[in-house]
């Protein structure tokens, strides 16, 4: 790979980012997550233990790798401490790794409780939110009304800051015995995280500029995927940010020569948690055992995730709109056992034979998925490190997927461990 390189979804999410990021970082000396929030879920399995991180980046488990969080990530202060907290008590030290954008904006107990009033009101209509406050967050930074990390460091700033959100939002705030409304008591607890992020905010920005300057290596980390991004998603079905590589530029104020390659990850079948169009969808026997199998459950709420054959067509979008140049295939060892394997090649719209992502995102709403049948293997994936080691029929699979869309194939994941993975050369 390039020096510098991105890590992209190319799905609805939980494509296995966290493995795949946490295999590149041993090779980079900076790993930088540049936007999303707490609603993402990377999960990390080291021998027996199981780590998930939502918002500090995968790399944190490899010794003297910087993890630093930009200013394009939405921080819930708490929840990053809780995170912390747990490091600590595994014995892994952060001190001097960690690096916080003092320009993110803080997702705060208020946009929580405001999340879930809006996605009640929706009623039949919501969009499947996780109801961490991302969303209210990102729309007070856009109305510029946020509440930013460097405000925790002038008390009587955040105070006033504090108080005009009890103006503004008193149709939620104000009369409600729901503790996330008390801005008196948030005020207090985020004062009492003061010292404990002090020596965490920097102007991530140059750090990673004299970074690249000094011949460091660094890794983008995104969050979700670019079929959820609030731009070139499934809208209004989509998260709050630009989860594709161009966010990456935005999220943590770098140049586009500071991108070496983009690498695209690609579970080996298709998954969505939450409401929004899904083509290939499987309600039926095929997708309980895909769920039950792959372990289908999202990471940061629980729900568990619907499942359908691999979208060629999405991924195409997913390929041009973030430039993927490479992919890292994910949960190959899923499909083992299965008679056939099938990948949607085409849309059928009212007739019409689509072989990219309509712009009219709704009409997703309405295709028909135009499949083909591959063999499927009787032999194993789980726990390959050679790619020649593959059943004959997986090899086929992977290579038809490569071929279609492009790109070269860089790491299989046939397993949840670290070391369950090919490197192809």
């Amino acid at each position: 790979m390039g020096k510098n390189s991105i890590v992209v979804g190319c799905q609805w999410g939980d494509e296995g980012k966290g493995k795949i990021v946490d295999l590149l970082a041993s090779e980079v000396d900076i790993v930088a997550r540049f936007q999303g929030g707490a609603n993402a879920g990377h999960t990390i399995r080291v021998d027996d233990k199981k780590y998930v991180f939502h918002l500090i980046p995968s790399g944190i488990l490899h010794e003297n790798k910087v993890c630093c969080i930009g200013n394009g990530v939405v921080l819930d202060p708490f929840g990053l401490k809780e995170e912390i907290d747990v490091l600590t008590s595994q014995g892994i030290d952060y001190s001097n790794r960690l690096a916080i954008s003092g320009a993110a904006n803080m997702v705060l107990p208020y946009h929580k409780l405001i999340d879930a009033i809006q996605e009640k009101a929706r009623g039949t209509s919501s969009i499947g939110t996780t109801k961490r406050g991302i969303g209210p967050a990102y729309i007070d930074k856009v109305a510029r009304h946020g509440i930013r990390v460097v405000d925790l460091f002038a008390p009587e700033r955040l105070r006033k800051r504090l108080d005009y959100q009890l103006k503004i939002k008193a149709q939620y705030l104000e009369g409600s015995d729901d503790e996330r409304a008390d801005l008196d008591r948030t005020y207090d607890e985020l004062l009492g995280l003061v010292d404990l992020f002090k020596p965490l905010v920097r102007d991530v920005s140059r750090f990673l500029y004299e970074s690249d300057k000094a011949g460091k290596t660094i890794l983008f980390e995104g969050a979700q995927g670019v079929l959820l991004d609030v731009d070139l998603g499934t809208y209004p079905f989509a998260t709050s940010s630009n989860t594709t590589s161009g966010g990456c530029l935005t999220g943590l104020g770098i140049g586009p020569n500071m991108i070496d390659t983009v690498v695209g990850v690609v579970k080996a079948y298709t998954t969505r948690v939450g409401a929004g169009p899904f083509p290939t969808e499987l309600i039926d026997d095929t997708g309980e055992k895909l769920r039950a199998k792959g372990d289908e459950y999202g990471a940061t709420t629980g729900r568990p995730r619907r499942c359908g054959w691999l979208d060629l067509v999405a991924l195409r979008h997913a390929v041009r709109v973030n430039g993927v140049e490479s992919i890292a295939i994910t949960k190959l060892d899923v499909l083992d056992g299965l008679d056939e394997v099938k990948v949607c090649t085409e849309y059928d719209l009212n007739g019409e034979s689509l072989s990219e992502v309509p712009l009219d995102m709704a009409e997703l709403f309405h295709v028909k998925p135009v499949y083909k049948t591959l063999a499927g293997w009787d032999g194993t994936c789980t726990a390959k490190t050679s790619f020649d080691d593959l059943p004959e029929n997986a090899q086929k699979y992977l290579r038809y997927v490569a071929d279609d869309l492009g790109v070269e194939i860089k790491i299989v994941s046939t397993g949840a461990k670290r070391d369950e993975t090919i490197i192809c050369q």
